[in-house]
């Protein structure tokens, strides 16, 4: 069993931004462009095929209401994918250049560690701080937000976003 979760933006946020080509919460327009990078999608979090798939970019607050916000640029496939539900790290983020960034209950950045090749235990050695209530996977060259870990509780129910 493993003792965190990965969190993929929420089904309904991407649909919305597909709809309508704006941001969520801001308003602003959304690009539709041919993937030129890797990305990842951060709905099923499998990287782009260059040259081959169109991707949605838009401006994304990670955080709750309730947290300093710090919105950025995130891109999701434009066509219909799955959202990443599955148990373990995202096979579709492995190799690519992540940095995990652990928060306190106030959304203030306590800690960060470069994923090398066992992002399992850099995962476990993020959420074993005390002060750290979640997570966030971060692309290390670009610094965007991919996805959010949460420890994994019987209690909590079906993955947020």
């Amino acid at each position: 069993m493993n003792e965190y979760r990965v969190v993929a933006l929420c089904q309904q946020t991407v649909d919305e931004v597909r709809n309508s080509l704006r941001a969520p919460g801001y308003g602003h327009p959304a690009h539709v462009e041919m993937a030129t990078g890797y990305g990842p999608c951060r709905l099923c979090l499998d990287s782009f095929r260059t040259g081959e798939e169109e991707r949605v970019l838009f401006t994304y607050n990670p955080f709750p209401k309730t947290e300093l916000p710090c919105p950025g640029p995130i891109f999701v496939h434009k066509a219909s994918c799955s959202r990443y539900e599955r148990s373990g790290f995202p096979p579709g983020l492995l190799g690519l250049p992540l940095t995990l960034e652990g928060y306190d209950d106030s959304g203030l950045a306590v800690l960060r560690v470069n994923v090398t090749c066992d992002p399992d235990g850099a995962v476990k050695e993020v959420l074993s701080r005390p002060q750290v209530a979640h997570a966030h996977i971060r692309n290390t060259e670009a610094g965007c937000f991919i996805a959010r870990i949460e420890r994994s509780e019987p209690s909590l129910g079906p993955p947020r976003s």
